[in-house]
């Protein structure tokens, strides 16, 4: 398999698109501590998220639309600390090998809401939420 055999700057682009697994962790609001630099994730999701297919609506344009959305790049790959433990570019960027529920393993998309990973039906869009009530909405089923 491509992801144990190359360096994730070795990938071709749709390898490295395949590493997501559609969870959707990432779109999550987070809120960072600034006296610790932790980072903590939110309940509440992007506007652009389609929550039932955990997929953005617009993204090939997210980094216009959100510009503090993060956009994957394997140059960046020492900075996936702050992505959750369960995901493929941070696991692969620590030298852990991908879960068992991965699509590249299971070969079904559905692995990832079935292993209760995907945000599909535990959050509410930005557009429902006051940005000062943010910090009510932290969860703690997201590990980093």
């Amino acid at each position: 398999s491509f992801w144990e055999e190359k360096s994730l700057s070795e990938m071709t682009k749709e390898e490295w698109e395949s590493l997501c697994d559609g969870c959707a962790r990432c779109c999550l609001h987070k809120l960072e501590d600034e006296d610790t630099a932790e980072v903590h994730y939110t309940s509440v999701v992007c506007r652009y998220l389609d929550e039932n297919r955990c997929q953005c609506t617009s993204y090939q344009n997210r980094n216009e639309l959100v510009p503090e959305c993060v956009w994957l790049t394997p140059e960046t790959s020492g900075s996936f600390k702050w992505l959750p433990t369960t995901c493929a570019y941070r696991l692969l960027a620590e030298g852990k090998p991908l879960h068992d529920w991965h699509p590249l393993i299971s070969g079904c998309r559905e692995s990832v809401a079935e292993a209760g990973i995907s945000i599909k039906g535990k959050c509410v869009s930005e557009t429902h939420v006051h940005p000062d009530s943010l910090e009510e909405r932290i969860i703690q089923w997201v590990e980093q």
